[in-house]
Parts: structure tokens; sequence; C-alpha cells
């Protein structure tokens, strides 16, 4: 197999490394980079739990190979919090409206969300409902998610 050299910023940080061509992002951040909060579930792009983002953008790094993500800037769930590990207001909402169970789906909920509401906090209900619609929580009734959404999006429209 060949091999390419990438490297990309991830969580402010530049991680690089060697990388089959067929390497999928999760799983150089998780192998390479050491990040396990990336969480593999389908590996078909179906369920979100493997999101990330991107230079921006929400990705599924079971979809994204790490060759793409050359030279790009990475945020895993291990970068949302702030660098003296004070919790992003997503992440103490998620924690306050008892938003997750088992935890698989949580790091993906949270990155997508996290995407979502960087571009504009002031979101509605229905548009949060949606945002989260491609992301598979097999454990609760998604309202938990929804309450921390919001409250999150009214914390972060203060900012």
């Amino acid at each position: 197999m060949q091999e390419h050299e990438v490297q990309m910023q991830v969580n402010g940080k530049v991680v690089s490394g060697k990388v089959e061509s067929r390497t999928h992002l999760g799983d150089f951040l998780r192998q390479s980079a050491g990040l396990t909060g990336t969480h593999l579930g389908c590996e078909h792009g179906v369920c979100g739990a493997c999101t990330v983002i991107v230079d921006g953008d929400a990705v599924r790094s079971c979809l994204m190979l790490a060759v793409q993500a050359d030279n790009c800037e990475v945020t895993t769930i291990e970068g949302i919090a702030e660098a003296d590990g004070t919790l992003h207001p997503l992440q103490e909402a998620f924690r306050n409206n008892h938003a997750l169970q088992c935890g698989f789906c949580t790091a993906g909920m949270i990155t997508s969300l996290h995407a979502f509401l960087s571009e504009n906090p002031n979101r509605s209900e229905t548009e949060i409902r949606e945002a989260i619609s491609g992301n598979i929580c097999r454990c609760t009734g998604y309202q938990g998610i929804v309450s921390a959404a919001m409250e999150a999006a009214e914390k972060l429209a203060k900012r």
C-alpha cells in the first residue's frame, strides 16, 4: 500500500503522520492522534457518532479520508471545552439537561450542534431538531438533547 504524509491542525495542535490512501479520518484521529472521543459506529455515515468539525463544517469522519483532511483544521469532542477544562456552554447544557445516557452518540451530537450553533445561535427548536436529524441516539427520546441545544443557544447568543 502506498502511504501519504498528512498534517492537520487538530484541536489547535499540529498532528502529522503517514497514512494509507484508504485510512478514514476517524481512524487517523483515534489511532495516530490518540483522540478516542470520536466514536465510529456504523461506518456508513448514517449514525453521526463519528462527526467532527473540519474547517468549520460538521463532517462524518468515517466517510472522509485522512488525506482529504491534509492541511485542514479539525475539531473533535476533545477540542470543544476550553484549554483550562472549562466546559463549553453546549457541554454544560448536555449535563444540565441529562442529554446523554450511554454516551456513545454524545460526541457526534455535540460536534454537530457546535458547528450548527456557531453559524448562528439564534435557532428555533425546529431548526435544532432538523440539525440533529442525521445523528442517531438509541438511548433517549431526543428531548433532553433538544433542550440542551436550546439552553446552549440562549447562552451563546448572549456572548
